[in-house]
């Protein structure tokens, strides 16, 4: 199992910080709201607590903060973050909801990746899946797909042990260029529950035909 720290107090952080246990992690959660970071450690059971801009414990380091300032907290941390294994779950989309804040020719999780340490791997993933989609896990016996990329096989590899180990399926995508892609789905599934599904119970999953 994998050790886990997860920067970010929201739902997203939560529901990944509740399955990250149950699948036998080790969970740090990190926020700038001490007293909030330790209020959720406490009501998930088994987590720890850091400061923000400390070390992190986990070698598994989850953005779990929105786009507008996970570079900023990457700069932050600066050569804490060395050696580190970076999730990106982020999606940079414009307010509304026409494109995107970063440039044409990169991603949020390509941005992140400059403001990283050279010997941190980011890894995009968990983007394309809702955080109550994250806690439920699989729906009626169909594990929910979890698309990533990244540059560094051996960072893939521990991410998705890692996602394998919240009881859902890893698929790798490719080198980090393909983040542009992810979130371009993202954008997708936002489209969707605003037009046509009209809620935000779903997952884009893979079906193989043979």
């Amino acid at each position: 199992m994998s050790g886990i720290s997860i920067v970010g107090l929201g739902n997203m952080a939560q529901a990944l910080a509740g399955r990250a246990l149950a699948g036998g992690n080790t969970v740090e959660i990190i926020g700038r709201d001490q007293a909030r970071a330790e209020e959720m450690a406490a009501a998930l059971g088994g987590a720890t607590t850091g400061a923000a801009g400390d070390v992190p414990a986990g070698d598994i380091v989850i953005l779990a903060v929105p786009y507008a300032g996970a570079a900023e907290v990457v700069k932050d941390y600066g050569d804490a973050l060395r050696g580190k294994i970076i999730v990106d779950i982020t999606n940079p989309v414009a307010p509304d909801l026409q494109g995107f804040v970063v440039p044409e020719d990169s991603s949020g999780a390509q941005e992140i990746a400059k403001a990283a340490p050279d010997d941190a791997h980011v890894v995009k993933a968990f983007n394309t899946v809702f955080s109550h989609v994250v806690a439920a896990g699989a729906v009626e016996g169909r594990p929910v797909d979890v698309f990533m990329a990244g540059d560094d096989a051996q960072a893939k590899s521990r991410v998705s042990a890692f996602v394998e180990s919240l009881g859902l399926r890893p698929r790798d995508t490719g080198d980090l260029f393909m983040a542009r892609a992810l979130e371009n789905v993202g954008l997708l599934e936002l489209g969707l529950m605003s037009h046509s599904v009209k809620h935000a119970d779903f997952s884009l999953n893979i079906t193989l035909l043979r």
